[in-house]
Protein backbone atom coordinates (compact mmCIF):
# COMPACT_ATOMS: atom_id res chain seq x y z
CA UNK A 1 0.00 0.00 0.00
CA UNK A 2 0.97 3.68 -0.10
CA UNK A 3 3.67 4.83 2.28
CA UNK A 4 3.43 8.18 4.08
CA UNK A 5 6.49 10.25 3.16
CA UNK A 6 5.61 13.44 4.99
CA UNK A 7 5.20 15.32 1.71
CA UNK A 8 2.04 17.41 1.30
CA UNK A 9 0.63 19.11 -1.79
CA UNK A 10 -2.10 21.67 -2.38
CA UNK A 11 -4.27 20.90 -5.41
CA UNK A 12 -5.46 24.33 -6.52
CA UNK A 13 -7.90 22.86 -9.03
CA UNK A 14 -9.68 20.95 -6.29
CA UNK A 15 -9.52 23.94 -3.98
CA UNK A 16 -11.61 26.02 -6.40
CA UNK A 17 -14.20 23.32 -7.13
CA UNK A 18 -16.78 24.54 -4.57
CA UNK A 19 -17.22 27.71 -6.66
CA UNK A 20 -18.28 25.57 -9.65
CA UNK A 21 -20.83 23.53 -7.71
CA UNK A 22 -24.02 25.58 -7.69
CA UNK A 23 -26.17 23.05 -5.85
CA UNK A 24 -25.39 22.94 -2.10
CA UNK A 25 -23.28 19.98 -1.04
CA UNK A 26 -21.88 18.50 2.13
CA UNK A 27 -18.10 18.45 1.60
CA UNK A 28 -15.64 16.43 3.68
CA UNK A 29 -12.44 18.51 3.67
CA UNK A 30 -9.15 16.66 3.02
CA UNK A 31 -10.88 13.29 2.87
CA UNK A 32 -7.56 11.46 2.53
CA UNK A 33 -5.46 13.68 4.76
CA UNK A 34 -5.49 16.10 7.69
CA UNK A 35 -5.86 19.83 7.08
CA UNK A 36 -4.04 20.57 10.34
CA UNK A 37 -1.17 18.10 9.89
CA UNK A 38 2.20 19.44 10.99
CA UNK A 39 3.54 19.82 7.44
CA UNK A 40 0.57 21.82 6.12
CA UNK A 41 1.51 25.54 6.00
CA UNK A 42 -0.78 28.06 7.67
CA UNK A 43 -1.15 29.79 4.29
CA UNK A 44 -2.80 26.71 2.80
CA UNK A 45 -5.18 26.37 5.73
CA UNK A 46 -6.08 30.04 5.32
CA UNK A 47 -6.82 29.47 1.62
CA UNK A 48 -9.15 26.58 2.47
CA UNK A 49 -11.06 28.64 5.04
CA UNK A 50 -11.33 31.54 2.61
CA UNK A 51 -12.95 29.26 0.04
CA UNK A 52 -15.31 27.86 2.67
CA UNK A 53 -16.27 31.41 3.66
CA UNK A 54 -16.79 32.55 0.07
CA UNK A 55 -18.61 29.42 -1.18
CA UNK A 56 -20.87 29.35 1.84
CA UNK A 57 -23.81 27.64 0.15
CA UNK A 58 -22.00 24.38 0.93
CA UNK A 59 -21.50 22.71 4.31
CA UNK A 60 -17.94 21.65 5.13
CA UNK A 61 -16.79 19.01 7.60
CA UNK A 62 -13.21 19.38 8.85
CA UNK A 63 -11.88 16.38 10.80
CA UNK A 64 -8.44 16.33 12.43
CA UNK A 65 -6.26 14.46 14.88
CA UNK A 66 -4.35 17.70 15.58
CA UNK A 67 -6.99 19.28 17.78
CA UNK A 68 -4.52 21.60 19.47
CA UNK A 69 -3.36 23.13 16.19
CA UNK A 70 -6.94 23.58 14.99
CA UNK A 71 -7.85 25.36 18.23
CA UNK A 72 -4.83 27.65 18.02
CA UNK A 73 -5.38 28.49 14.35
CA UNK A 74 -9.10 29.22 14.60
CA UNK A 75 -8.64 31.26 17.78
CA UNK A 76 -6.20 33.71 16.18
CA UNK A 77 -7.33 37.32 16.55
CA UNK A 78 -6.07 38.26 13.10
CA UNK A 79 -7.67 35.32 11.30
CA UNK A 80 -10.68 37.28 10.05
CA UNK A 81 -8.43 40.02 8.72
CA UNK A 82 -6.40 37.43 6.83
CA UNK A 83 -9.54 35.87 5.36
CA UNK A 84 -10.77 39.29 4.28
CA UNK A 85 -7.42 39.98 2.62
CA UNK A 86 -7.70 36.69 0.72
CA UNK A 87 -11.32 37.19 -0.25
CA UNK A 88 -10.87 39.31 -3.38
CA UNK A 89 -8.17 36.97 -4.70
CA UNK A 90 -10.59 34.05 -4.68
CA UNK A 91 -13.86 35.74 -5.66
CA UNK A 92 -12.88 38.79 -7.70
CA UNK A 93 -15.31 40.92 -5.72
CA UNK A 94 -15.36 42.70 -2.37
CA UNK A 95 -15.93 40.55 0.67
CA UNK A 96 -19.40 40.02 1.99
CA UNK A 97 -20.31 40.30 5.65
CA UNK A 98 -20.54 36.97 7.43
CA UNK A 99 -20.50 35.69 10.98
CA UNK A 100 -17.71 34.04 12.92
CA UNK A 101 -17.38 31.18 13.45
CA UNK A 102 -18.40 30.28 9.90
CA UNK A 103 -21.96 28.99 10.01
CA UNK A 104 -21.27 26.34 7.37
CA UNK A 105 -18.10 24.76 8.80
CA UNK A 106 -18.28 21.80 11.17
CA UNK A 107 -15.12 21.04 13.13
CA UNK A 108 -14.37 17.57 14.45
CA UNK A 109 -11.71 15.39 16.00
CA UNK A 110 -11.08 11.68 15.66
CA UNK A 111 -11.02 9.69 18.90
CA UNK A 112 -10.44 5.96 18.71
CA UNK A 113 -10.35 5.31 22.46
CA UNK A 114 -10.69 7.06 25.82
CA UNK A 115 -7.09 8.28 25.86
CA UNK A 116 -7.43 10.07 22.51
CA UNK A 117 -10.82 11.44 23.46
CA UNK A 118 -9.37 12.89 26.67
CA UNK A 119 -6.53 14.46 24.66
CA UNK A 120 -8.51 15.92 21.76
CA UNK A 121 -12.10 16.67 22.76
CA UNK A 122 -11.26 19.47 25.26
CA UNK A 123 -9.29 21.28 22.53
CA UNK A 124 -12.22 20.85 20.16
CA UNK A 125 -14.66 22.34 22.66
CA UNK A 126 -12.33 25.34 23.04
CA UNK A 127 -12.35 25.85 19.25
CA UNK A 128 -14.72 28.43 17.69
CA UNK A 129 -17.08 26.35 15.52
CA UNK A 130 -20.72 26.29 14.44
CA UNK A 131 -20.88 22.51 14.91
CA UNK A 132 -18.43 20.38 16.90
CA UNK A 133 -18.32 16.63 16.38
CA UNK A 134 -16.27 13.60 17.37
CA UNK A 135 -15.56 10.68 15.06
CA UNK A 136 -14.93 7.47 16.97
CA UNK A 137 -13.74 5.67 13.86
CA UNK A 138 -12.04 3.32 14.05
CA UNK A 139 -13.40 2.67 17.53
CA UNK A 140 -10.72 0.56 19.24
CA UNK A 141 -11.82 0.80 22.86
CA UNK A 142 -14.65 2.07 25.05
CA UNK A 143 -15.23 5.83 25.33
CA UNK A 144 -17.34 7.67 27.88
CA UNK A 145 -18.04 11.09 26.39
CA UNK A 146 -19.77 12.09 29.63
CA UNK A 147 -16.50 11.71 31.55
CA UNK A 148 -13.73 13.31 29.50
CA UNK A 149 -10.70 14.24 31.63
CA UNK A 150 -9.25 17.61 30.64
CA UNK A 151 -5.57 17.96 31.65
CA UNK A 152 -6.23 16.68 35.14
CA UNK A 153 -8.23 19.70 36.35
CA UNK A 154 -11.69 18.25 36.05
CA UNK A 155 -14.11 15.95 34.28
CA UNK A 156 -16.17 17.13 31.33
CA UNK A 157 -19.60 15.84 30.41
CA UNK A 158 -19.10 16.78 26.77
CA UNK A 159 -22.57 15.64 25.73
CA UNK A 160 -24.38 17.90 28.19
CA UNK A 161 -21.88 20.78 28.21
CA UNK A 162 -20.89 20.53 31.88
CA UNK A 163 -17.49 20.67 33.62
CA UNK A 164 -17.04 19.21 37.09
CA UNK A 165 -14.03 20.81 38.80
CA UNK A 166 -12.40 20.01 42.10
CA UNK A 167 -13.44 22.41 44.84
CA UNK A 168 -16.69 23.45 43.13
CA UNK A 169 -20.08 22.26 44.21
CA UNK A 170 -21.83 23.09 40.96
CA UNK A 171 -20.65 22.20 37.44
CA UNK A 172 -19.66 24.98 35.06
CA UNK A 173 -21.25 25.36 31.64
CA UNK A 174 -19.16 24.72 28.52
CA UNK A 175 -19.78 24.05 24.82
CA UNK A 176 -20.89 20.51 24.11
CA UNK A 177 -20.47 18.04 21.28
CA UNK A 178 -23.16 18.34 18.62
CA UNK A 179 -22.68 15.01 16.88
CA UNK A 180 -20.98 11.62 17.36
CA UNK A 181 -19.91 9.24 14.58
CA UNK A 182 -18.96 5.63 15.32
CA UNK A 183 -17.40 3.08 13.00
CA UNK A 184 -15.13 0.06 12.85
CA UNK A 185 -11.76 -0.32 11.16
CA UNK A 186 -11.18 -1.40 7.55
CA UNK A 187 -8.18 -2.70 5.67
CA UNK A 188 -5.82 -5.70 5.84
CA UNK A 189 -4.69 -5.09 9.42
CA UNK A 190 -8.10 -4.06 10.76
CA UNK A 191 -8.80 -4.61 14.44
CA UNK A 192 -12.27 -5.57 15.72
CA UNK A 193 -14.75 -3.20 17.34
CA UNK A 194 -16.68 -4.67 20.26
CA UNK A 195 -20.44 -4.19 19.79
CA UNK A 196 -20.75 -3.02 23.40
CA UNK A 197 -18.39 -0.09 22.75
CA UNK A 198 -20.69 1.16 19.99
CA UNK A 199 -23.81 0.48 22.08
CA UNK A 200 -22.44 2.48 24.99
CA UNK A 201 -21.87 5.58 22.85
CA UNK A 202 -25.28 5.13 21.23
CA UNK A 203 -26.90 5.05 24.66
CA UNK A 204 -24.89 8.07 25.88
CA UNK A 205 -26.16 10.04 22.89
CA UNK A 206 -29.74 8.88 23.37
CA UNK A 207 -29.68 9.97 27.02
CA UNK A 208 -28.40 13.46 26.17
CA UNK A 209 -30.13 14.18 22.87
CA UNK A 210 -26.92 14.23 20.83
CA UNK A 211 -27.29 12.91 17.25
CA UNK A 212 -25.63 9.51 16.75
CA UNK A 213 -24.42 8.21 13.38
CA UNK A 214 -23.30 4.59 13.02
CA UNK A 215 -21.15 4.57 9.90
CA UNK A 216 -19.93 0.99 9.50
CA UNK A 217 -18.70 -2.15 11.21
CA UNK A 218 -15.52 -2.30 9.15
CA UNK A 219 -13.91 -5.69 8.54
CA UNK A 220 -15.31 -7.34 11.67
CA UNK A 221 -18.97 -7.62 12.66
CA UNK A 222 -21.30 -9.71 14.84
CA UNK A 223 -23.17 -12.60 13.27
CA UNK A 224 -26.44 -10.70 12.94
CA UNK A 225 -24.79 -8.56 10.25
CA UNK A 226 -23.53 -11.53 8.21
CA UNK A 227 -23.88 -10.88 4.47
CA UNK A 228 -24.03 -14.60 3.65
CA UNK A 229 -23.97 -18.13 4.99
CA UNK A 230 -20.54 -19.40 5.91
CA UNK A 231 -19.03 -21.10 2.87
CA UNK A 232 -15.34 -20.97 3.75
CA UNK A 233 -12.98 -20.65 6.67
CA UNK A 234 -13.48 -17.43 8.60
CA UNK A 235 -11.60 -15.63 11.31
CA UNK A 236 -13.46 -15.11 14.57
CA UNK A 237 -12.48 -12.87 17.46
CA UNK A 238 -13.71 -13.36 21.02
CA UNK A 239 -13.36 -10.70 23.72
CA UNK A 240 -11.88 -12.39 26.78
CA UNK A 241 -10.06 -10.95 29.78
CA UNK A 242 -9.99 -7.44 28.28
CA UNK A 243 -8.38 -8.52 25.01
CA UNK A 244 -9.26 -10.13 21.69
CA UNK A 245 -8.61 -13.85 21.22
CA UNK A 246 -8.46 -14.99 17.57
CA UNK A 247 -9.16 -18.31 15.89
CA UNK A 248 -10.29 -19.70 12.54
CA UNK A 249 -13.50 -21.69 12.13
CA UNK A 250 -14.59 -23.92 9.26
CA UNK A 251 -18.10 -24.04 7.77
CA UNK A 252 -18.74 -27.36 9.55
CA UNK A 253 -17.87 -25.87 12.93
CA UNK A 254 -19.70 -22.67 12.12
CA UNK A 255 -22.98 -24.51 11.57
CA UNK A 256 -22.94 -25.60 15.21
CA UNK A 257 -22.47 -22.03 16.47
CA UNK A 258 -24.98 -19.27 16.90
CA UNK A 259 -23.46 -16.57 14.74
CA UNK A 260 -25.14 -13.84 16.71
CA UNK A 261 -23.66 -15.07 19.99
CA UNK A 262 -21.46 -12.45 21.56
CA UNK A 263 -18.76 -11.45 22.34
CA UNK A 264 -17.77 -13.08 19.03
CA UNK A 265 -17.23 -10.97 15.92
CA UNK A 266 -16.40 -12.42 12.52
CA UNK A 267 -14.12 -11.15 9.79
CA UNK A 268 -16.66 -10.85 6.98
CA UNK A 269 -15.00 -7.94 5.18
CA UNK A 270 -16.92 -4.76 4.38
CA UNK A 271 -18.68 -6.04 1.26
CA UNK A 272 -22.35 -6.73 1.85
CA UNK A 273 -22.35 -5.94 5.57
CA UNK A 274 -25.33 -4.11 6.95
CA UNK A 275 -24.88 -0.82 8.83
CA UNK A 276 -27.22 -1.89 11.60
CA UNK A 277 -26.51 -1.85 15.31
CA UNK A 278 -28.95 -4.19 17.06
CA UNK A 279 -30.95 -4.32 13.80
CA UNK A 280 -31.34 -0.53 13.57
CA UNK A 281 -29.60 1.95 11.28
CA UNK A 282 -28.50 5.14 13.01
CA UNK A 283 -28.22 8.10 10.63
CA UNK A 284 -28.84 11.11 12.87
CA UNK A 285 -27.26 14.43 11.89
CA UNK A 286 -27.13 17.81 13.62
CA UNK A 287 -29.99 20.15 12.82
CA UNK A 288 -28.73 23.43 11.43
CA UNK A 289 -30.94 26.50 11.52
CA UNK A 290 -31.59 28.08 8.14
CA UNK A 291 -30.07 31.53 7.66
Amino acid sequence: GPVWTGEVRLNRQWLYQPFDWKKPRRIFVCAHGDLFAENVPDEWILDVFTVMAAADHHTYQVLTKRADRMREFLSRRDLLDDIYANWYTFTGKPREVYSWPLHNVWCGVSAEDQKRADERVPDLLATPAAIRFASAEPLLGPIDFTAIRDDGTGVDDTLRGLVFCQGRNEPALTPRLDWIIVGGESGPGARPMHPDWARSIRDQCAATGVPFFFKQWGEWAPGECAPRLQLRKERVATWFNEQWMFETITPAVGQSLHRDDEPDVYRFGKSGLTRTLDSIEHNAMPEVAAL
